[in-house]
């Protein structure tokens, strides 16, 4: 494949995940007030979409509630600060099993929902953008799988497609994009869809540059799309990303490092990305340029 060098990208900013990560740096924000100013931290320093989560304010344990989403929702659109609000759906379809010499009954901590439970938070903030992890997979931690089958991904696509929300094909592996194209084909997701490059997280697809170009060449020409690795990958990701014609992501999801030793803000991330690529000659899109790319309409505060 030639190189192919992305010369007008975009960034978005992961702000706070679902993992485990609150008790491991300050930085990472809990409440929706924390959340909404790390995003619009963000913003300021050139995020064009902020990817959020919602936490329980007290202990940072990720949360469904969907009054704390509606809080962030309305925290960022009542800022005078422009981005495009992309909200997670991922959530709902966490399977933890018992020990392997006994896998049933299910681990206390199992959280699965129903398709329009998934996606109650997206029907009420209707952000314009929103996550659907396209696939099932064993993730990260002991004996967890994400739960994501074909029916339940073609209900909930439904359901954001009729919301008149774009969906972000989240992407942990190769076989999660051919499922995609599936959903495109069948007419559940609309095309030019929107695909997120999901690298080097335990149990998908590793970051090594030869998988990440197999992932990058099973998207469709006419679909746009993003990566990201974790860790201390996040930042190199941020120029593999923009060599192989993409955008980008960072924030504190995906890695909680600035360098060795320095902890990172969300807006510190941005910073650097934003470094990064006009370093390589690339230019930074802003949120109405990234709307139009994507073909997204601003929502308003209610």
């Amino acid at each position: 494949m030639p190189l192919s060098m992305n010369s007008k990208v975009f960034i978005t900013c992961a702000i706070t995940g679902s993992g485990s990560s609150q008790d491991r740096s300050p930085h990472v924000p809990r409440s929706p007030k924390e959340i909404a100013e790390s995003a619009i931290a963000a913003a300021k320093a050139g995020a064009a979409i902020v990817h959020c989560h919602v936490r329980d304010p007290e202990t940072g344990v990720p949360s469904r509630d969907l009054k704390l989403y509606r809080e962030v929702t309305d925290r960022i659109r009542d800022s005078e600060v422009d981005m495009i609000l992309n909200l997670t759906a991922g959530m709902g379809g966490d399977m933890v099993f018992g020990t392997p010499d006994s896998p049933l009954p299910l681990s206390n901590s199992t959280d699965m929902a129903s398709a329009e439970d998934r996606v109650a938070h997206i029907a009420e903030c209707l952000p314009e953008i929103c996550t659907l992890d396209c696939g099932t997979m064993n993730f990260a931690e002991a004996d967890y799988v994400m739960t994501n089958t074909p029916g339940m991904l073609e209900a909930m696509g439904s359901m954001m497609e009729s919301f008149g929300v774009k969906p972000e094909i989240e992407a942990f592996d190769t076989g999660h994009l051919w499922l995609a194209k599936n959903l495109v084909e069948k007419g559940i997701l609309k095309s030019p869809a929107l695909v997120q490059l999901c690298m080097g997280i335990p149990w998908g697809a590793p970051d090594d540059l030869n998988t990440f170009m197999a992932m990058v060449n099973n998207v469709p020409n006419d679909w746009n799309w993003s990566a990201f690795s974790i860790g201390r990958n996040e930042l190199p990701y941020v120029a593999a990303s923009i060599l192989a014609g993409g955008n980008v992501r960072v924030g504190l999801e995906d890695n909680l490092w600035l360098a060795k030793g320095q902890l990172a803000t969300n807006e510190a991330l941005v910073e650097r990305a934003v470094t990064i690529i006009e370093a390589m000659g690339s230019s930074i899109m802003n949120p109405e340029e990234t709307r139009k790319k994507l073909n997204l309409v601003k929502r308003l505060p209610k």
